[in-house]
C-alpha cells in the first residue's frame, strides 16, 4: 500500500457474517486533488472512478446504484419523471432535484409563505392610514356629497366614488411597489448587488427569481386589503345625512 494512499472501507452487498469485519470490503486510493464548494458537500462527497466503486460495492460492470439525467427545460421534469417511473417499475426510485432535497425545499417554501404572511399583516396595519385618509376626505367633502345627493346621485353612486378613490390610492402604491421590486430583483440577477458573506456557499450572491405568480398574488392581496380599508369610509359617506347649511 502506498504511504500516501487513503484506505476506503465500505459494506459488502448482501453479506451476513458473525464477524463484522467480514461484511466490509477494503480498498486503497491515491488522492489526486481536493475541492472546496460548501461545507455540506465538502464533508460528504468524494470523487473516484466508476470501476473502483463497482469493485468496492461488488457490482457488475453494468450495475449502478444511481443515474442522474439532465433535461433541456424545467417544464419537462415532471413528465420525464412519470415516464421513467412507469417504464422502470416499483423496484426503482425516480426523484427530481426537489425530491432529493425535500426537507430543504420544504423549509424554503414555508419560509416564503411566512414572510408573505408577515408582510400582509404589515400591509393590513398600514391600511389603517388609508382608512384615516378616506375618513378625513369624507369629512372634507360633506357639502360636495350633499350637492351630489341633491342633484340625484344615489347612495351607491356616492359609495363607488370613494371606493374608486381607495382603489386609486392602493393601485398606485401597489404598482409602484411592484415596479421597484421588479427593478431590484432584475439588478440582483444581473449585477449580484447583495453578496453572501463567509465564502462557504456555492454562489457568492443572494439568489432571487422573478415569478409572475408572486406578483399576481401581491396584486390580489393589495386589492383585497384595499376593499376592506375603503369599504367603511365609503359606506359612511353614502349612508350619512348631509346638510348644506353650515
Amino acid at each position: 500500500m502506498p504511504t500516501d494512499a487513503l484506505t476506503i472501507i465500505l459494506p459488502k452487498k448482501n453479506t451476513l457474517h458473525n464477524d463484522p469485519l467480514q461484511t466490509l470490503s477494503e480498498g486503497f486510493i491515491k488522492p489526486s486533488g481536493s475541492f472546496t464548494i460548501q461545507q455540506e458537500f465538502d464533508d460528504k462527497y468524494a470523487f473516484t472512478n466508476l470501476a473502483f466503486m463497482q469493485y468496492m460495492l461488488d457490482l457488475d460492470t453494468n450495475q449502478y446504484t444511481g443515474i442522474e439525467i439532465a433535461v433541456n427545460t424545467q417544464d419537462d421534469i415532471e413528465t420525464i419523471q412519470q415516464q421513467l417511473q412507469k417504464n422502470l417499475g416499483v423496484n426503482f426510485m425516480v426523484k427530481t432535484r426537489y425530491g432529493q432535497n425535500q426537507s430543504l425545499f420544504t423549509v424554503m417554501e414555508i419560509e416564503k409563505w411566512v414572510i408573505y404572511a408577515i408582510l400582509s399583516l404589515i400591509l393590513l396595519v398600514a391600511a389603517f392610514n388609508m382608512i384615516g385618509a378616506l375618513t378625513m376626505l369624507v369629512l372634507e367633502k360633506e357639502k360636495d356629497i350633499a350637492v351630489l345627493k341633491a342633484m340625484g346621485a344615489s347612495d351607491k353612486r356616492i359609495q363607488n366614488i370613494f371606493l374608486n378613490v381607495g382603489f386609486l390610492l392602493a393601485g398606485a402604491g401597489g404598482i409602484l411597489g411592484m415596479l421597484i421590486a421588479f427593478a431590484i430583483c432584475f439588478l440582483q440577477i444581473k449585477y449580484h448587488l447583495i453578496k453572501l458573506e463567509g465564502g462557504t456557499f456555492i454562489i457568492d450572491y443572494y439568489p432571487v427569481k422573478i415569478v409572475a405568480q408572486d406578483f399576481l398574488l401581491v396584486g390580489v392581496t393589495v386589492m383585497i386589503i384595499d376593499v376592506i380599508a375603503s369599504w367603511l369610509p365609503a359606506t359612511k359617506a353614502a349612508d350619512q345625512f348631509y346638510s348644506l347649511k353650515s
